[in-house]
Parts: C-alpha cells; structure tokens; sequence
C-alpha cells in the first residue's frame, strides 16, 4: 500500500529549533541565480512548522507539507523526517 499523496507545497529543510511544544522551526535553502552577476546565492527562509509527537530533533533533515493555519504564524506540518542528526551521548562531567 503506497503513501498517501499529499496536495500543496512541499519543501525539505533542517530542523533549527525545537524548544516550543509540538512546533519546530525549520530552515529551507535554496540556490537562486543571481540577476547582475549570474552567479549562485543561497537564499533561505524559516518555517513553524506542526510535529505532533515532539519526535524532531535540532539537526533532523525533515519534509514539510502546507497546510490550514493552526496558530497565527503555523502554516505547515512535518510529513517525515527523512535524516536524524546523531548526537554524541556525552555528559559534562566527562569533558573535564
């Protein structure tokens, strides 16, 4: 059984912060040409984004897909995460 097709936009981006419940903020890239100089610029753009189950990390590499407003700035919804970012299980005690 396939996955259910979403409709509207859909974008890929890295999980920035995730200090708020059920809500991350994600940061999308793109490379456009630039208009003078025909040369690549990065242009980026952050994202709040719904995660229901708190399950994104900062780091994560996640889809996200449009969909109605669900707070005054929340237009999207985490559809998966496609990369975790490992973390190093260290504590600070161990450091020094």
């Amino acid at each position: 059984m396939a996955a259910k097709e979403e409709k509207g936009k859909s974008r890929v981006g890295l999980v920035v912060s995730d200090k708020m419940d059920k809500t991350v903020i994600v940061r999308v890239e793109t490379l456009r040409r630039h208009r003078v100089y025909k040369r690549p610029t990065r242009q980026w753009a952050k994202f709040k984004a719904h995660d229901e189950g708190n399950a994104c990390k900062v780091g994560d590499r996640v889809r996200i897909v449009e969909t109605r407003p669900l707070s005054r700035e929340k237009r999207w919804r985490v559809a998966e995460i496609l990369v975790h970012k490992e973390m190093a299980e260290i504590q600070p005690s161990e450091i020094v």
